[in-house]
Protein backbone atom coordinates (compact mmCIF):
# COMPACT_ATOMS: atom_id res chain seq x y z
CA UNK A 1 0.00 0.00 0.00
CA UNK A 2 1.25 3.50 -0.85
CA UNK A 3 -0.13 7.02 -0.72
CA UNK A 4 0.07 9.70 -3.40
CA UNK A 5 -1.13 13.26 -3.92
CA UNK A 6 -2.64 12.32 -7.28
CA UNK A 7 -2.86 9.27 -9.54
CA UNK A 8 -3.09 9.51 -13.34
CA UNK A 9 -4.47 6.57 -15.32
CA UNK A 10 -2.99 6.46 -18.82
CA UNK A 11 0.35 7.66 -20.20
CA UNK A 12 -0.54 8.85 -23.66
CA UNK A 13 0.05 12.44 -24.67
CA UNK A 14 -2.81 13.68 -22.44
CA UNK A 15 -1.81 11.63 -19.39
CA UNK A 16 1.86 12.59 -19.57
CA UNK A 17 0.90 16.25 -19.98
CA UNK A 18 -1.34 15.99 -16.90
CA UNK A 19 1.44 14.33 -14.91
CA UNK A 20 3.99 16.99 -15.84
CA UNK A 21 1.58 19.81 -15.03
CA UNK A 22 0.59 18.29 -11.70
CA UNK A 23 4.23 18.28 -10.66
CA UNK A 24 4.86 21.74 -12.11
CA UNK A 25 1.90 23.09 -10.12
CA UNK A 26 3.27 21.74 -6.85
CA UNK A 27 2.03 18.15 -6.40
CA UNK A 28 4.81 16.32 -4.57
CA UNK A 29 3.82 12.70 -5.10
CA UNK A 30 2.29 11.84 -8.48
CA UNK A 31 1.84 8.30 -9.81
CA UNK A 32 1.05 7.40 -13.42
CA UNK A 33 -0.30 3.94 -14.21
CA UNK A 34 -0.13 2.79 -17.84
CA UNK A 35 -1.54 -0.53 -19.08
CA UNK A 36 1.07 -0.76 -21.85
CA UNK A 37 4.01 1.57 -22.47
CA UNK A 38 4.25 5.35 -22.47
CA UNK A 39 2.77 6.72 -25.70
CA UNK A 40 2.10 3.24 -27.13
CA UNK A 41 -1.69 3.56 -27.38
CA UNK A 42 -3.64 5.84 -29.68
CA UNK A 43 -1.00 8.57 -29.24
CA UNK A 44 1.37 6.61 -31.48
CA UNK A 45 -1.28 6.61 -34.25
CA UNK A 46 -1.80 10.38 -34.37
CA UNK A 47 -1.43 12.29 -37.64
CA UNK A 48 0.06 15.09 -35.56
CA UNK A 49 -1.65 18.09 -37.19
CA UNK A 50 -1.64 21.31 -35.16
CA UNK A 51 -4.05 24.19 -35.75
CA UNK A 52 -6.30 26.57 -33.85
CA UNK A 53 -9.10 26.46 -36.43
CA UNK A 54 -12.35 25.18 -34.87
CA UNK A 55 -16.01 25.94 -35.37
CA UNK A 56 -16.47 25.30 -31.62
CA UNK A 57 -15.00 28.48 -30.15
CA UNK A 58 -14.25 26.87 -26.77
CA UNK A 59 -11.68 24.66 -28.49
CA UNK A 60 -9.85 27.66 -29.93
CA UNK A 61 -8.67 28.79 -26.51
CA UNK A 62 -7.24 25.35 -25.70
CA UNK A 63 -5.62 25.10 -29.12
CA UNK A 64 -4.16 28.60 -28.91
CA UNK A 65 -2.60 27.92 -25.51
CA UNK A 66 -1.31 24.58 -26.74
CA UNK A 67 0.34 26.12 -29.78
CA UNK A 68 2.29 28.53 -27.56
CA UNK A 69 3.70 25.45 -25.81
CA UNK A 70 4.49 23.50 -28.97
CA UNK A 71 6.47 26.35 -30.51
CA UNK A 72 8.54 26.77 -27.33
CA UNK A 73 8.52 23.16 -26.22
CA UNK A 74 12.05 22.78 -24.87
CA UNK A 75 11.76 26.00 -22.86
CA UNK A 76 8.32 24.97 -21.58
CA UNK A 77 9.71 21.70 -20.22
CA UNK A 78 12.99 23.33 -19.12
CA UNK A 79 14.76 20.59 -21.06
CA UNK A 80 17.03 21.62 -23.91
CA UNK A 81 16.84 18.10 -25.34
CA UNK A 82 13.04 18.04 -25.51
CA UNK A 83 11.50 18.25 -28.96
CA UNK A 84 7.99 18.20 -30.36
CA UNK A 85 9.27 17.52 -33.87
CA UNK A 86 7.44 20.66 -34.95
CA UNK A 87 7.16 21.51 -38.65
CA UNK A 88 5.78 25.04 -38.86
CA UNK A 89 4.34 25.06 -42.37
CA UNK A 90 0.95 26.72 -41.86
CA UNK A 91 -2.61 25.46 -42.32
CA UNK A 92 -4.82 26.06 -45.35
CA UNK A 93 -8.57 25.42 -45.23
CA UNK A 94 -10.86 25.99 -48.20
CA UNK A 95 -14.55 25.71 -48.98
CA UNK A 96 -16.50 25.99 -52.23
CA UNK A 97 -19.96 27.49 -52.40
CA UNK A 98 -22.29 25.39 -50.28
CA UNK A 99 -23.11 24.38 -46.70
CA UNK A 100 -19.52 24.60 -45.38
CA UNK A 101 -18.96 28.17 -46.54
CA UNK A 102 -20.82 30.03 -43.77
CA UNK A 103 -19.27 27.93 -40.96
CA UNK A 104 -15.81 28.59 -42.40
CA UNK A 105 -16.45 32.32 -42.62
CA UNK A 106 -17.68 32.43 -39.01
CA UNK A 107 -14.80 30.30 -37.70
CA UNK A 108 -12.22 32.55 -39.36
CA UNK A 109 -13.89 35.60 -37.84
CA UNK A 110 -13.84 33.92 -34.40
CA UNK A 111 -10.13 33.20 -34.76
CA UNK A 112 -9.45 36.83 -35.61
CA UNK A 113 -11.51 37.94 -32.60
CA UNK A 114 -9.13 35.90 -30.42
CA UNK A 115 -6.12 37.62 -31.97
CA UNK A 116 -5.03 34.57 -33.96
CA UNK A 117 -2.95 35.45 -37.01
CA UNK A 118 -4.60 34.42 -40.26
CA UNK A 119 -5.33 35.66 -43.74
CA UNK A 120 -7.81 35.03 -46.49
CA UNK A 121 -6.13 34.00 -49.71
CA UNK A 122 -7.13 34.19 -53.33
CA UNK A 123 -6.92 30.94 -55.32
CA UNK A 124 -3.72 32.26 -56.90
CA UNK A 125 -2.16 33.06 -53.52
CA UNK A 126 -3.14 29.64 -52.17
CA UNK A 127 -1.58 27.97 -55.23
CA UNK A 128 1.67 29.77 -54.55
CA UNK A 129 1.80 28.13 -51.11
CA UNK A 130 0.54 24.70 -52.21
CA UNK A 131 1.29 24.50 -55.95
CA UNK A 132 0.37 20.80 -56.29
CA UNK A 133 -3.25 21.60 -55.34
CA UNK A 134 -6.08 23.15 -57.37
CA UNK A 135 -8.21 25.89 -55.83
CA UNK A 136 -10.31 26.98 -58.82
CA UNK A 137 -13.61 26.08 -57.08
CA UNK A 138 -12.73 27.72 -53.74
CA UNK A 139 -15.12 30.43 -52.54
CA UNK A 140 -13.14 31.08 -49.36
CA UNK A 141 -9.63 30.10 -48.33
CA UNK A 142 -8.22 30.67 -44.87
CA UNK A 143 -4.51 30.46 -44.04
CA UNK A 144 -3.16 30.14 -40.51
CA UNK A 145 0.63 30.70 -40.55
CA UNK A 146 1.18 29.60 -36.95
CA UNK A 147 0.20 25.99 -37.54
CA UNK A 148 1.69 22.79 -38.91
CA UNK A 149 2.32 19.34 -37.50
CA UNK A 150 4.46 17.56 -34.92
CA UNK A 151 5.22 14.13 -33.47
CA UNK A 152 2.73 13.02 -30.81
CA UNK A 153 4.86 10.12 -29.55
CA UNK A 154 7.88 12.40 -29.19
CA UNK A 155 5.76 14.91 -27.26
CA UNK A 156 4.42 12.23 -24.90
CA UNK A 157 7.85 10.80 -24.13
CA UNK A 158 9.29 14.29 -23.65
CA UNK A 159 6.52 15.12 -21.18
CA UNK A 160 7.19 11.86 -19.37
CA UNK A 161 10.91 12.53 -19.11
CA UNK A 162 10.29 16.06 -17.80
CA UNK A 163 7.71 14.72 -15.33
CA UNK A 164 10.18 12.13 -14.02
CA UNK A 165 12.70 14.89 -13.44
CA UNK A 166 10.09 16.54 -11.22
CA UNK A 167 9.63 13.34 -9.22
CA UNK A 168 6.65 11.73 -10.98
CA UNK A 169 6.64 7.92 -10.85
CA UNK A 170 5.54 5.96 -13.93
CA UNK A 171 4.50 2.31 -13.75
CA UNK A 172 4.16 0.69 -17.18
CA UNK A 173 2.34 -2.59 -17.81
CA UNK A 174 0.08 -1.74 -14.87
CA UNK A 175 -3.67 -1.94 -15.57
CA UNK A 176 -6.10 -0.41 -13.11
CA UNK A 177 -8.81 -2.92 -12.19
CA UNK A 178 -10.89 -0.87 -9.78
CA UNK A 179 -11.46 2.69 -8.61
CA UNK A 180 -11.56 2.79 -4.82
CA UNK A 181 -14.25 4.85 -3.11
CA UNK A 182 -14.68 5.75 0.54
CA UNK A 183 -17.99 7.28 1.56
CA UNK A 184 -18.68 8.02 -2.10
CA UNK A 185 -15.38 9.81 -2.68
CA UNK A 186 -12.30 8.63 -4.53
CA UNK A 187 -9.66 7.14 -2.29
CA UNK A 188 -7.38 5.44 -4.80
CA UNK A 189 -7.14 2.59 -7.27
CA UNK A 190 -6.44 -1.10 -7.32
CA UNK A 191 -4.20 -2.96 -9.78
CA UNK A 192 -2.80 -6.50 -9.94
CA UNK A 193 0.17 -5.16 -7.96
CA UNK A 194 -1.95 -3.87 -5.11
CA UNK A 195 -3.67 -0.75 -3.82
CA UNK A 196 -2.55 2.82 -4.37
CA UNK A 197 -4.20 5.58 -2.33
CA UNK A 198 -4.83 9.16 -3.44
CA UNK A 199 -7.53 11.77 -2.82
CA UNK A 200 -7.79 12.48 -6.55
CA UNK A 201 -7.56 10.28 -9.65
CA UNK A 202 -7.26 11.70 -13.16
CA UNK A 203 -8.51 9.34 -15.85
CA UNK A 204 -6.96 9.88 -19.30
CA UNK A 205 -7.92 6.43 -20.59
CA UNK A 206 -8.99 7.36 -24.11
CA UNK A 207 -10.87 4.45 -25.74
CA UNK A 208 -10.64 2.53 -22.46
CA UNK A 209 -12.67 5.17 -20.59
CA UNK A 210 -15.66 2.79 -20.61
CA UNK A 211 -13.99 1.15 -17.60
CA UNK A 212 -15.17 4.17 -15.60
CA UNK A 213 -18.75 3.00 -16.08
CA UNK A 214 -17.90 -0.40 -14.62
CA UNK A 215 -16.09 1.14 -11.67
CA UNK A 216 -18.55 3.91 -10.83
CA UNK A 217 -21.87 3.22 -12.56
CA UNK A 218 -21.77 6.58 -14.36
CA UNK A 219 -22.66 6.65 -18.05
CA UNK A 220 -19.70 7.10 -20.39
CA UNK A 221 -20.98 8.20 -23.84
CA UNK A 222 -18.10 7.03 -25.97
CA UNK A 223 -17.60 5.08 -29.20
CA UNK A 224 -14.20 3.84 -30.42
CA UNK A 225 -13.80 4.60 -34.13
CA UNK A 226 -11.12 3.31 -36.46
CA UNK A 227 -9.85 5.76 -39.10
CA UNK A 228 -7.72 4.92 -42.12
CA UNK A 229 -4.61 6.89 -43.04
CA UNK A 230 -2.44 6.56 -46.12
CA UNK A 231 0.80 7.99 -47.42
CA UNK A 232 0.95 8.53 -51.16
CA UNK A 233 3.96 9.24 -53.34
CA UNK A 234 3.22 11.21 -56.48
CA UNK A 235 5.34 12.64 -59.29
CA UNK A 236 5.47 15.96 -57.43
CA UNK A 237 6.72 16.22 -53.86
CA UNK A 238 4.55 17.42 -50.98
CA UNK A 239 7.40 19.21 -49.22
CA UNK A 240 7.77 20.35 -45.62
CA UNK A 241 7.46 23.94 -46.84
CA UNK A 242 3.91 23.27 -48.09
CA UNK A 243 1.06 23.83 -45.62
CA UNK A 244 -1.29 21.30 -44.10
CA UNK A 245 -4.49 21.34 -46.15
CA UNK A 246 -8.12 20.82 -45.16
CA UNK A 247 -10.51 20.36 -48.09
CA UNK A 248 -14.09 21.10 -47.05
CA UNK A 249 -15.21 20.57 -50.65
CA UNK A 250 -14.30 16.89 -51.01
CA UNK A 251 -16.81 14.16 -50.05
CA UNK A 252 -14.56 12.96 -47.24
CA UNK A 253 -13.44 16.45 -46.17
CA UNK A 254 -9.86 15.34 -46.67
CA UNK A 255 -6.96 16.51 -44.58
CA UNK A 256 -3.38 16.10 -45.76
CA UNK A 257 0.17 17.13 -44.99
CA UNK A 258 3.73 16.42 -45.97
CA UNK A 259 5.02 13.05 -44.85
CA UNK A 260 8.76 12.51 -44.84
CA UNK A 261 9.32 15.67 -46.87
CA UNK A 262 8.04 14.20 -50.12
CA UNK A 263 4.98 11.99 -49.63
CA UNK A 264 1.42 13.04 -48.75
CA UNK A 265 -0.22 11.84 -45.54
CA UNK A 266 -3.96 11.87 -46.19
CA UNK A 267 -7.17 10.75 -44.52
CA UNK A 268 -10.86 11.56 -44.46
CA UNK A 269 -12.26 13.96 -41.88
CA UNK A 270 -15.57 12.14 -41.57
CA UNK A 271 -16.90 9.43 -39.24
CA UNK A 272 -14.91 6.20 -39.27
CA UNK A 273 -15.59 2.54 -38.53
CA UNK A 274 -17.39 2.09 -35.19
CA UNK A 275 -15.86 -0.62 -33.00
CA UNK A 276 -17.71 -2.71 -30.43
CA UNK A 277 -15.02 -2.10 -27.83
CA UNK A 278 -11.57 -0.59 -27.23
CA UNK A 279 -9.13 -1.95 -29.78
CA UNK A 280 -6.15 0.00 -31.09
CA UNK A 281 -4.64 -2.83 -33.11
CA UNK A 282 -4.14 -2.20 -36.82
CA UNK A 283 -7.22 -2.71 -38.97
CA UNK A 284 -7.46 -3.73 -42.60
CA UNK A 285 -7.21 -1.25 -45.46
CA UNK A 286 -8.57 -2.72 -48.68
CA UNK A 287 -7.84 -1.78 -52.27
CA UNK A 288 -11.38 -0.40 -52.39
CA UNK A 289 -10.39 1.94 -49.54
CA UNK A 290 -7.30 3.01 -51.45
CA UNK A 291 -9.33 3.66 -54.60
CA UNK A 292 -12.02 5.56 -52.67
CA UNK A 293 -9.47 7.92 -51.16
CA UNK A 294 -7.33 8.08 -54.29
CA UNK A 295 -10.19 9.39 -56.43
CA UNK A 296 -10.73 12.28 -54.03
CA UNK A 297 -7.02 13.06 -53.84
CA UNK A 298 -6.66 13.09 -57.62
CA UNK A 299 -9.60 15.48 -57.94
CA UNK A 300 -7.84 18.03 -55.75
CA UNK A 301 -4.20 17.15 -56.57
CA UNK A 302 -4.20 16.34 -60.30
CA UNK A 303 -0.68 14.95 -60.52
CA UNK A 304 -1.52 12.46 -57.75
CA UNK A 305 -3.70 10.58 -60.23
CA UNK A 306 -0.37 8.85 -60.90
CA UNK A 307 0.51 8.45 -57.19
CA UNK A 308 1.43 5.16 -55.61
CA UNK A 309 0.53 3.89 -52.15
CA UNK A 310 3.67 4.10 -50.00
CA UNK A 311 2.16 2.92 -46.71
CA UNK A 312 -1.08 2.79 -44.76
CA UNK A 313 -2.22 2.39 -41.17
CA UNK A 314 -5.20 2.93 -38.90
CA UNK A 315 -5.78 5.07 -35.83
CA UNK A 316 -8.58 4.90 -33.30
CA UNK A 317 -10.54 7.90 -31.98
CA UNK A 318 -12.46 8.04 -28.69
CA UNK A 319 -15.62 9.68 -30.01
CA UNK A 320 -18.38 11.36 -27.99
CA UNK A 321 -21.86 12.12 -29.38
CA UNK A 322 -20.88 15.73 -30.17
CA UNK A 323 -17.29 14.95 -31.22
CA UNK A 324 -15.83 17.02 -28.38
CA UNK A 325 -14.07 15.97 -25.19
CA UNK A 326 -15.30 15.53 -21.65
CA UNK A 327 -13.05 17.47 -19.29
CA UNK A 328 -13.14 18.11 -15.56
CA UNK A 329 -14.62 16.68 -12.40
CA UNK A 330 -17.49 14.20 -12.25
CA UNK A 331 -20.25 15.40 -9.93
CA UNK A 332 -21.32 11.91 -8.90
CA UNK A 333 -17.79 10.88 -7.89
CA UNK A 334 -15.88 13.58 -5.99
CA UNK A 335 -12.15 13.25 -6.50
CA UNK A 336 -12.47 11.85 -10.02
CA UNK A 337 -11.25 14.08 -12.85
CA UNK A 338 -11.62 12.90 -16.45
CA UNK A 339 -10.29 13.73 -19.88
CA UNK A 340 -11.72 11.55 -22.64
CA UNK A 341 -13.63 11.71 -25.92
CA UNK A 342 -11.15 13.86 -27.83
CA UNK A 343 -12.49 12.55 -31.14
CA UNK A 344 -9.20 13.01 -32.96
CA UNK A 345 -8.32 16.39 -31.40
CA UNK A 346 -6.38 15.22 -28.34
CA UNK A 347 -2.86 15.85 -29.52
CA UNK A 348 -3.66 19.36 -30.77
CA UNK A 349 -5.01 20.31 -27.35
CA UNK A 350 -2.76 18.21 -25.10
CA UNK A 351 -0.56 20.89 -23.50
CA UNK A 352 -3.51 23.07 -22.44
CA UNK A 353 -5.72 20.11 -21.50
CA UNK A 354 -2.97 18.65 -19.33
CA UNK A 355 -2.69 21.94 -17.48
CA UNK A 356 -6.41 22.51 -16.91
CA UNK A 357 -6.98 18.93 -15.75
CA UNK A 358 -4.06 19.30 -13.34
CA UNK A 359 -5.50 22.57 -12.09
CA UNK A 360 -8.90 20.92 -11.60
CA UNK A 361 -7.33 18.01 -9.72
CA UNK A 362 -5.50 20.36 -7.36
CA UNK A 363 -8.52 22.58 -6.74
CA UNK A 364 -7.04 25.56 -8.61
CA UNK A 365 -8.84 27.93 -10.99
CA UNK A 366 -8.58 26.59 -14.53
CA UNK A 367 -7.12 28.66 -17.36
CA UNK A 368 -10.15 27.86 -19.51
CA UNK A 369 -13.69 27.32 -18.12
CA UNK A 370 -14.48 23.60 -18.12
CA UNK A 371 -18.26 23.89 -17.71
CA UNK A 372 -18.92 23.57 -21.47
CA UNK A 373 -16.97 20.28 -21.47
CA UNK A 374 -18.82 18.75 -18.51
CA UNK A 375 -20.15 15.20 -18.73
CA UNK A 376 -23.57 16.55 -17.75
CA UNK A 377 -24.00 18.22 -21.14
CA UNK A 378 -25.10 14.91 -22.65
CA UNK A 379 -28.01 14.84 -20.20
CA UNK A 380 -28.94 18.52 -20.51
CA UNK A 381 -28.56 18.72 -24.28
CA UNK A 382 -26.03 21.59 -24.17
CA UNK A 383 -23.76 19.96 -26.73
CA UNK A 384 -20.58 21.39 -28.23
CA UNK A 385 -21.66 20.60 -31.76
CA UNK A 386 -19.24 21.58 -34.51
CA UNK A 387 -20.73 23.16 -37.61
CA UNK A 388 -18.83 21.20 -40.24
CA UNK A 389 -20.49 17.86 -39.44
CA UNK A 390 -19.54 14.70 -37.57
CA UNK A 391 -15.92 13.73 -37.93
CA UNK A 392 -14.79 17.05 -39.34
CA UNK A 393 -12.91 19.91 -37.73
CA UNK A 394 -14.96 20.51 -34.60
Amino acid sequence: MSSWDAIVIGAGVIGTSVAYNLAALGAQRVLVLERDQIGAGTTSQSSGILRTHYSVVENMALAQQSWSVFENFAAHLQDEDASAGLVRCGYLIASPEGPKLAPLREALAAQEARGIALSRLSPQEASERLPICRFDDAALIGFEPDAGFADAYLVATSYARAARRRGVKFMEGESVTRLLLQQGRVSGVETASGVFHAPVVVSTQNIWAHELATWTGIQVPLTPERHKVMSLEGPEAYTYAMPVYKDLGSPGMLYCRSYGGRQMLVSEGTAGESLSGPDNTQGDISMDDVAHLGVQVAERFPSFAEAGLASSWTGVYDVTPDWNPVLGGVNEVPGLVVGFGFSGHGFKLSPAVGRVLAQQALGLPTDVPLAPYALERFRTGQLLQGRYGSGAVA
